[in-house]
């Protein structure tokens, strides 16, 4: 079955997308069966043999109050809705979490009203469109009790994971204290499985791309063998192969996902990065992992109930 795909352009506006019209459900569900052939077991999230706490990640999650919704725009109350039925031990939110600009006003009078009922679960990071309110200060004012305020980066247990809440807008922080930090942190406290959240995904085939500055966070979670990469920016839903740094495929790198179809809006894709196995951009959706001793399963859901994408992995 054909969907129109429509994009939003850097000037804001939703402009149709020619190129990725040809892009079809089935096709995307046919890249789905091929992953999954290669997955083994593939089961859902909360569901599947993979025991441990189960948390929800996506990012670009809430319109302006006010703001009128569409099919494909401001369904921030439908994907607060579908992440509340996974009854997740946590909520992993990717920046970009409040538009346009993070106002404490519109935290409070949208963000709030749509995702705050998991607030008490949240872990944040920030994204850019944060920072345009000066210093971020209604996103670590709104989420002063879930992080530990600037320079917004941090580190945290889900039962034996560790996992990374990085800040990546490194135009308004020093991201090279940030990676020595982070190399610290990895080196005095090693993991069998650990993750990593930025807002900006290092690969992406969405409308605004791969990211380099999320190298060097990259470069640090590659060398201490952490197996997770999760990203928001792009609003659609896409899931690598194992990858290095250097983009790669190896048995040893990270599972990336981008997962920034929370709400907002919807993009297209552009020229396929390789490596990238599933992409989905036909509705709104979450991502759910569980989060096992050895290993993590995942699934990604949209809001018309659909699971796009599920499997799971083996922590190196």
């Amino acid at each position: 079955m054909k969907r129109a795909i429509t994009r939003r352009s850097a000037a804001g506006s939703l402009t149709a997308l020619a190129a990725v019209v040809s892009m079809t459900v089935a096709a995307g569900a046919a890249s789905h069966q091929a992953a999954a052939s290669n997955a083994g077991s593939s089961r859902p999230a909360g569901t599947s043999s993979v025991s441990g706490p189960t948390v929800v990640a996506v990012g670009d999650i809430a319109c302006e109050s006010g703001e009128a919704t569409t099919a494909t725009r401001c369904q921030q109350d439908g994907t607060a809705a579908l992440a509340r039925t996974f009854n997740p031990e946590r909520v992993l939110v990717l920046g970009d979490l409040q538009y346009e600009s993070g106002s404490l006003f519109e935290f409070r009078h949208s963000y709030d009203e749509s995702w705050g009922a998991l607030k008490s679960v949240t872990k944040p990071i920030p994204g850019n469109h944060e920072y345009r309110t000066p210093g971020a200060s209604g996103y670590y004012t709104y989420f002063k009790n879930q992080q530990p305020g600037g320079p917004g980066y941090y580190a945290f247990n889900i039962d034996n994971w560790r996992v990374y809440a990085l800040n990546s807008n490194c135009t308004f922080i020093d991201c090279d204290r940030q990676t020595r930090w982070m190399n610290r942190d990895m080196r005095n406290n090693p993991r069998r499985c650990s993750a990593v959240m930025t807002h900006h995904p290092l690969f992406s085939s969405g409308a605004h791309g791969s990211s380099p500055e999320a190298r060097r966070f990259w470069d640090v979670a590659y060398k201490h063998g952490a197996d997770i990469a999760l990203a928001g920016h792009d609003h659609g839903y896409e899931r690598f192969q194992r990858m290095n740094p250097s983009g790669v495929r190896a048995a040893d790198g990270l599972v990336s996902f981008v997962s920034g179809a929370g709400g907002k809006s919807l993009y297209g894709f552009g020229e396929i990065v390789d490596g990238s196995l599933v992409r989905d951009n036909h509705d709104s959706g979450v991502l759910a992992l569980t989060l096992g001793e050895t290993q993590f399963a995942f699934e990604y859901k949209t809001t018309d109930g659909q699971i796009m994408d599920s499997g799971i992995r083996t922590c190196r």
